[in-house]
């Protein structure tokens, strides 16, 4: 079962694919039996490092904590960047609509490995560049209904990974309406361009009506529309925020 967990774990899946083939195990054993004419070709085989591609959706200051978590599970199984593993980031900057070409740029450098940093809109972008390269994700929505895997079960293809599923959202507005019961407008902060809006969205609308809440959705994608949006809470006399996964 696909469960939330903090992004380092997401290393044990990449871990997975970060082993020698068994092609070239095969090389190895004819390398040893060419004798010492094959040694600097050896050497050279030993001095390859894997290689894995963290796809970002927004900008590197933000998703420091994330990256350095990202690394210390990586060294919590034995790979350390720059000694036995490479890391190369590529990072969307908040347009999410660069992310199929930083992801077909880590398909041309034939990365082994594609983390999808950026939740739903990278592991969207990774799916689309390659169907061969693993691709492993953290995402806070159903994949199976995002169209990442076929089931929870058995993921199929070459993505897999983890997710907190969206109903975590319609938790946290229950979370909200008990911890100020007295808001009577709860609002919904979420970034249309994300491919979990729509589905987050829905989510909470149901829960919302389940709940008896008055709900309002804002939406926002740059820093200038966040702005706009908390004047429009405000207008609204809202008296609690959710937050979308991306904000």
């Amino acid at each position: 079962m696909f469960q939330m967990v903090p992004l380092r774990r997401v290393v044990l899946f990449a871990r997975l694919w970060l082993h020698e083939d068994g092609m070239l195990r095969r090389r190895f054993i004819a390398l040893l039996g060419t004798g010492i004419t094959a040694a600097p070709a050896l050497r050279a085989q030993q001095k390859a490092m894997p290689v894995i591609g963290f796809l970002g959706g927004t900008s590197p200051g933000p998703m420091a904590p994330f990256t350095a978590a990202f690394r210390q599970g990586l060294s919590e199984t034995g790979y350390v960047e720059g000694q036995n593993v490479a890391i190369e980031y590529r990072w969307a900057e908040g347009r999410y609509d660069r992310l199929p070409a930083l992801a077909a740029d880590f398909v041309d450098r034939k990365v082994h490995v594609i983390v999808a940093g950026g939740g739903m809109p990278s592991a969207l972008a990774a799916k689309t560049a390659t169907s061969t390269i693993p691709v492993v994700f953290n995402v806070g929505t159903d994949p199976v209904e995002s169209g990442l895997v076929t089931s929870l079960a058995r993921p199929g293809g070459n993505l897999t990974g983890v997710t907190g599923i969206a109903e975590l959202m319609a938790k946290r507005l229950e979370l909200v309406s008990e911890i100020v019961p007295q808001a009577g407008v709860i609002a919904l902060l979420v970034n249309p361009n994300n491919a979990s809006a729509e589905p987050m969205m829905r989510d909470v609308q149901e829960a919302a009506r389940a709940k008896g809440l008055q709900l309002h959705i804002v939406k926002a994608s740059t820093e200038s529309e966040i702005d706009a949006a908390f004047a429009t809470l405000v207008q609204l006399h809202a008296g609690a925020l959710v937050l979308g996964t991306d904000l």
